[in-house]
């Protein structure tokens, strides 16, 4: 299993949420080897998103959907460049 990270800085983290919700997840969650995704309110106006995929493929590629998505759809809302964490998922546990 393979995680992408990304942390934006934002300026309605409200916002990016709810459109993230409506059009991005639905095109992420098509991704070659989904798993899953996640956003995370990390405070003082950053938003970090985690994808899981089965292959590092997947993983990469959800970085190419998700530059391309946050250009056509909520460049406005976002500072700079997003900083990117990925790699293989070496421990997990699940309920």
């Amino acid at each position: 299993m393979y995680a992408s990270i990304r942390r934006y800085k934002v300026n309605s983290v409200d916002e990016v949420v709810r459109r993230a919700g409506e059009g991005f997840v639905p095109l992420i969650s098509q991704g070659p080897g989904y798993i899953a995704y996640y956003i995370v309110d990390a405070g003082d106006g950053v938003v970090a998103s985690i994808s899981l995929f089965e292959t590092q493929a997947g993983a990469e590629k959800s970085n190419e959907m998700a530059a391309s998505w946050v250009k056509e759809n909520i460049a406005p809302l976002v500072s700079g460049s997003p900083e990117i964490t990925a790699g293989e998922v070496k421990v997990h546990k699940v309920a």
